[in-house]
């Protein structure tokens, strides 16, 4: 199964138009969102073609394939408008032997662990920078933001496959970082 990974839309149809592009090219089986789906929240600034309701639009189209945590800027009226469940702050799936604890990152995140083992994988967003890192044992990765990259980083997501994390920029289509998780980091 291909899982496409991404997080802080924040309202953006343009980037989320970009996205979704990826998803279909890659022949992707679900998308994840690490929430911040629809508000811009205010620290920031608006993204490029702030439409929430183009979101939700653009977004209904793949419902059934997608699961999302929920992030500091998803209101309760978020999830009236929403056509798929983000109910959960965080959420445990397993990668292969390990367990991958999904979460936005605003509450739990390098600096503030879950309760994790050595050898399973932080999943988080909120930061809006690609990030993998080892903390305690535990790889802490953030596919960055969609469409407010920080730190001059890229607007961009991660593919999953068979245990390969590949940061992906949306804009360029290109990959700029893997991960395999059954074996060391590989950057390109």
């Amino acid at each position: 199964m291909k899982i496409m990974i991404a997080s802080d839309i924040h309202g953006s149809a343009y980037y989320c138009d970009l996205m979704l592009r990826e998803f279909e090219q890659e022949q992707a089986d679900r998308l994840l969102l690490l929430g911040d789906i629809l508000y811009h929240g205010p620290r920031n600034d608006l993204p490029k073609d702030y439409a929430p309701k183009r979101v939700v639009e653009q977004l209904s189209a793949l419902k059934d394939r997608i699961f999302c945590v929920r992030g500091n800027c998803d209101a309760d009226v978020d999830l009236m408008v929403l056509p798929f469940p983000m109910t959960s702050d965080c959420s445990i799936m397993p990668i292969g032997e390990r367990m991958m604890y999904v979460t936005h990152g605003h509450v739990f995140n390098p600096e503030n662990l879950p309760p994790l083992h050595s050898g399973d994988i932080l999943l988080y967003g909120h930061t809006h920078i690609p990030t993998l890192r080892d903390v305690k044992g535990c790889m802490c990765i953030n596919p960055g933001s969609v469409s407010l990259p920080k730190n001059g980083s890229r607007h961009s997501c991660i593919l999953l496959k068979d245990g390969i994390f590949g940061w992906k920029d949306i804009e360029t289509g290109d990959y700029f970082r893997h991960y395999d998780s059954c074996v060391e980091e590989k950057s390109l």
